[in-house]
């Protein structure tokens, strides 16, 4: 068959009182969120005493109507319409505040050893959240503020200068593991270690260097979803409040900011408008762990109509092949998958279903097809779908100076199209990227569905992001979480499978 070519329409997105519009800015200043709360959110906020000042002029803030005073900046910066208008309640004060000596912070961002800088700075903030259990009501959310030297020294592959770091234990991770394998083992270590600073490290051995994986990991038990949060975030001067050219305004903050409070604290800012009964989109995705020692992850997510998140970790094990350079699981660890995936939807009162369709970035093996086809319930329908960004994959151009629109979807064949989630934006009148955008692949590996179907769910997927309020991302949410979700998990093998949450508040 010969390529065809069309953009396709933005998608609706439903909010309070059955209102719809493909602009979630839209939607919220007219109709308000989706889920209206009964009463405010309730959360409380840790940092040190300069963050916990700027926290409070920042709610503020979100009770305010805020607008860039340049009118020609509005179609791409729309105004923020206040808290209360959006999400049908003042933002409140926190109900607790805690502060952290700022002099012990600092102390710990610059530890000599990145496993001990983490647990460390994890641990000022751990103190204060375990004050949270005695309360009569525990918050919805917390916000921690974190300085941003101390959020720089506390990443992936930090190094503090010498001349910069605090004396302290020195120990490498490889001798971290030694004195955790020696401790697991009652005969192994004759002369138990007796540093306490040596000793917290490997206690916490089990989890990221990476500061805000590691304290997402270990408030899960807790039960309340965590909002990290830079502090020079906070800092708001006339201009960025004017939206003057040269940042990102305060509208645009107080907007993202609040789109992802709210979604934590329980409600739902939108839905999707246009979604099929008994159509679920589950989204697998791999990653090896950051040490190279351990094998590969799986997790899997699932976005129904409702906009609902549900998180299931699959086996860790050696998925990754050397030779084809492809994750792929076994049978037995795709069946056990996609039957505790749906499981868990049941759990959680999920309606019956259709259609299951599996997002994955990796080639989908027959072996993994028969695992997924013995986990369906009797009369439900299996589309494995491949999407990921095709980097060296054709490009469209058109006259002007943008890109092709959002939308725009290349059908090659009746099996694969190109599909170009971000672009254009005809709403905004402008292109919000600063590259030239990367169209998504989109290949069926399993089942029979109409592929230009496909692709506009795809599309509905980009939308569901509510860790911030965006037109619309480039990749469907389905695989952005669930490479998240991968992420905070493999790089936290100490938090227990019974400790894991499995919403999506509680990852992003």
């Amino acid at each position: 068959m010969s390529e065809t070519i069309e953009v396709l329409h933005e998608p609706l997105l439903e909010f309070s009182d059955r209102g719809t519009t493909c602009d979630p800015y839209e939607g919220l200043s007219l109709f308000g969120a989706y889920g209206q709360n009964s009463g405010p959110c309730r959360h409380a906020v840790i940092g040190t005493p300069s963050a916990l000042d700027k926290w409070i002029c920042l709610c503020k803030k979100l009770n305010s109507f805020i607008s860039c005073d340049n009118l020609s900046r509005l179609r791409a910066w729309p105004p923020f319409p206040s808290f209360e208008v959006a999400f049908g309640h003042q933002w409140e004060a926190p109900v607790r505040a805690y502060e952290i000596d700022e002099e012990r912070l600092n102390n710990a961002a610059f530890r000599d050893g990145s496993h001990q800088r983490a647990s460390a700075v994890v641990a000022c903030y751990l103190k204060e959240i375990r004050k949270l259990r005695k309360v009569d009501e525990t918050p919805g959310v917390i916000v921690c503020i974190v300085p941003d030297q101390v959020y720089k020294n506390c990443r992936m592959q930090s190094t503090i200068p010498v001349k910069d770091r605090v004396e302290g234990s020195r120990l490498s991770a490889k001798e971290l593991k030694r004195i955790a394998d020696d401790l697991a083992d009652p005969q192994g270590l004759l002369f138990p270690e007796e540093d306490e600073e040596v000793l917290e490290a490997v206690k916490d051995f089990g989890f990221s260097p990476d500061f805000r994986r590691h304290l997402k990991a270990k408030v899960m038990p807790y039960g309340m979803p965590v909002q990290i949060i830079k502090e020079s975030t906070l800092e708001i001067t006339p201009s960025l409040e004017a939206g003057e050219p040269g940042a990102n305004p305060l509208s645009d903050r107080l907007w993202n900011l609040s789109v992802g409070l709210a979604y934590k604290t329980g409600q739902k800012p939108w839905k999707l408008g246009e979604a099929r009964d008994g159509v679920c989109y589950i989204g697998i995705a791999f990653k090896k762990a950051d040490d190279g020692e351990r094998d590969a992850c799986c997790a899997a997510q699932m976005f129904l109509d409702s906009g609902d998140g549900i998180v299931f970790v699959g086996e860790f094990g050696p998925w990754f092949s050397p030779d084809t350079k492809q994750f792929q699981l076994s049978e037995g660890a795709a069946h056990d998958l996609l039957e505790g995936t749906l499981t868990t939807y049941q759990l959680q009162g999920g309606p019956p279903l259709r259609e299951v369709f599996l997002h994955c970035a990796s080639r989908v093996s027959e072996e993994e097809i028969r695992g997924y086809k013995r986990a369906l319930p009797s009369g439900v329908k299996l589309v494995v779908c491949r999407i990921r960004e095709e980097k060296n994959g054709p490009r469209l151009f058109r006259l002007g100076k943008y890109p092709p629109i959002r939308g725009t979807f290349l059908k090659r064949n009746s099996g694969y199209g190109l599909l170009y989630s971000s672009g254009f934006n005809p709403r905004a009148g402008t292109y919000e990227g600063f590259e030239v955008p990367v169209p998504l692949g989109i290949s069926i590996q399993h089942g029979k569905a109409d592929l230009e179907q496909v692709a506009r769910d795809v599309l509905s997927l980009t939308k569901l992001n509510y860790n911030s309020c965006s037109f619309g991302s480039s990749v469907p949410i389905t695989i952005r979480y669930s490479q998240q979700i991968g992420e905070i998990l493999l790089a936290n093998p100490g938090l227990s499978p019974d400790e894991r949450q499995h919403t999506l508040r509680y990852y992003m």
